[in-house]
């Protein structure tokens, strides 16, 4: 049963991210501006992403664990042309992809780079949200921000924390003496707590449930400045 639902939470939380940014491209290219939506929180965004996938490749997690954000990273990348493309100058984007590129082998060159830059990720990416929290405050317009990406960044996050749950589970109830760690604890959520403790894995549990409740936020305050568009019109 464990198994089935860690079939279904990787391959539908696939799915989802392989869309996620689409609606967001689409708003931009039809608005033809990217009004509302905030580069810092984008380069931010990237920046996590790319923090999160480093990590969870060097340390050889199952590769369904992160599939997904090669996929994000991608469409980010679209998305961050386009926002200069309707800027003004693409050429401007150069530096910063570069730099993204060249994090990807600098943060393996130590241990200890790669540690420290993942006890920052949650930070950077809690950033990322706030940035594009702050730009829609200061302005009071949605712009072409979409508010099914969000929803939809809501919605992976939920499913990717619930994928590492139920991971942290079959670990345990797969290690070599069950019986004995079953007889501990008479609840499946005690045995995953206890494996999340063992595994240090609540620095990516602890990351999702951030990540959740702040996109949620910014979801909520696309909407709010969109009716309140609405009814001014």
């Amino acid at each position: 049963m464990e198994a089935a639902l860690l079939g279904l939470c990787n391959w539908s939380t696939l799915g989802v991210c392989a869309a996620l940014k689409l609606p967001q491209i689409s708003a931009v290219l039809a608005a033809r501006s990217a009004r509302g939506l905030s580069l810092p929180s984008l380069l931010l965004e990237l920046a996590g992403f790319l923090v999160f996938l480093r990590y969870q490749c060097y340390y050889g997690y199952p590769p369904l664990t992160y599939l997904e954000y090669p996929i994000l990273i991608a469409q980010d990348v679209i998305l961050l042309l386009c926002i200069f493309h309707f800027n003004g100058n693409v050429k401007q984007a150069t530096p910063y992809v570069a730099v993204l590129g060249s994090s990807w082998f600098i943060l393996t060159l130590q241990k200890w780079i790669i540690d420290l830059a993942m006890n920052f990720c949650t930070f950077i990416s809690a950033a990322s949200k706030f940035a594009q929290l702050q730009c829609l405050w200061k302005t009071r317009d949605s712009g072409a921000v979409s508010a099914l990406t969000w929803s939809l960044s809501s919605y992976t996050c939920a499913k990717m924390g619930f994928h590492h749950v139920v991971q942290a589970g079959l670990q345990l109830l797969t290690s070599s003496d069950p019986p004995t760690l079953a007889a501990q604890s008479a609840r499946i959520t005690a045995r995953i707590i206890t494996t999340l403790m063992t595994t240090n894995d609540f620095t990516i549990l602890i990351r999702f449930v951030i990540m959740l409740a702040l996109n949620i936020w910014v979801t909520v305050t696309v909407l709010r400045y969109r009716k309140t568009a609405m009814k001014a019109e």
